[in-house]
């Protein structure tokens, strides 16, 4: 069923109050995609309204260091330092630690920024302290002025592992260092069955106004978050409706390997596929104009969900916002 909605979603940004939300947002993220809706969000929301929920699958210890890429990147991109061109990384970046290293024969498949390393170094000490994630990254984003909270989906552990043609490869292996070249037979996500959700994050689904997943890759920066025990039953248990913005535009990836995993999967690269991926937890889906059919198992609207600039970004938040809040008069839950 297509779902009109009722609110005008434009091609570019119009004005407008921000929109009030009993309970407040929640949206789970993870990549650049998910951090692009997440900044579309925090324009359309009142402070304090908006909770993120960050995969951690893609967390590895490199060069004796703590690093957290897709929580950096939304940290990054919330507080106006992200790399305005890949999205990932800081803006203005300098190489001083990677060019030592280098001269010293040291690993460089991984480049890390100097300002970036400064948030990797400062994570690992306090980390090695004692303090748990969560905190830590609280403390980022505050010291940052951002009213958003950033949770990671578990303070624990938990890491995603691919077994490929080459054997199994943890994520960075083969999302940076072999550049999502071999081909993937399953994926894992070690250490979720003994993590629990970060405190805050059960409490967040439960009181939400409405849920999002962001047009994140379900199979590498969603499904990690899922299997933290417990995250998947409170999204079937919350009273809010939850939404899901497709990642796929043209039945392709904007950025990185969704719908070639999707096929290695055997996984049509479609907005059903992306909707039989999230059954049993989604509401409604949205469903970029290129891809656009009737042939869904879930509520859907169809809207331009390509976010090159921050209009676009807000543009496609308003969207998924409209649907949530449709499927809420509804009585989809």
């Amino acid at each position: 069923m297509k779902v009109a909605l009722a609110s005008n979603v434009p091609g570019r940004t119009t004005t407008m109050s921000p929109p009030s939300m009993p309970g407040g947002v929640v949206v789970l993220t993870g990549g650049v995609g998910g951090a692009k809706l997440a900044l579309g969000l925090s324009q359309l929301l009142p402070p304090g309204q908006l909770t993120a929920i960050v995969n951690t699958g893609d967390d590895f210890t490199h060069l004796g260091l703590h690093v957290s890429p897709d929580i950096d990147t939304l940290l990054y991109t919330l507080s106006g330092r992200a790399h305005a061109v890949q999205g990932w990384g800081r803006q203005d970046e300098s190489w001083s630690f990677m060019a030592a290293l280098e001269s010293l024969g040291g690993e460089n498949w991984f480049r890390l920024g100097d300002g970036d390393l400064a948030l990797h170094v400062l994570r690992t000490a306090r980390l090695r302290a004692g303090e748990p994630l969560s905190r830590i990254v609280a403390s980022f984003a505050s010291q940052w002025g951002l009213s958003i909270r950033v949770l990671p989906a578990s303070d624990e552990r938990v890491a995603t592992t691919l077994d490929c043609d080459e054997g199994p490869l943890s994520f960075q292996d083969y999302f940076v260092k072999r550049r999502c070249e071999p081909i993937v037979r399953r994926i894992e996500f070690d250490g979720a069955a003994e993590s629990r959700p970060a405190p805050g994050v059960v409490k967040a689904i439960a009181a939400a106004g409405a849920i999002l997943i962001a047009p994140s890759n379900p199979l590498l920066s969603v499904a990690p978050i899922l299997a933290v025990p417990g995250l998947r039953e409170a999204l079937v248990a919350a009273s809010a409706p939850v939404v899901a913005v497709s990642p796929l535009v043209g039945g392709e990836a904007v950025k990185g390997p969704t719908a070639v995993l999707m096929r290695q999967l055997g996984l049509p690269s479609t907005p059903r596929s992306i909707a039989t991926l999230y059954d049993g937890l989604i509401d409604g889906l949205l469903v970029d104009e290129r891809d656009a059919s009737d042939d869904l198992p879930v509520p859907h609207a169809v809207a331009d969900t390509l976010m090159h600039t921050l209009d676009d970004r807000v543009r496609v938040a308003s969207a998924a916002l409209a649907l949530a809040r449709e499927l809420a008069a509804m009585g989809a839950r």
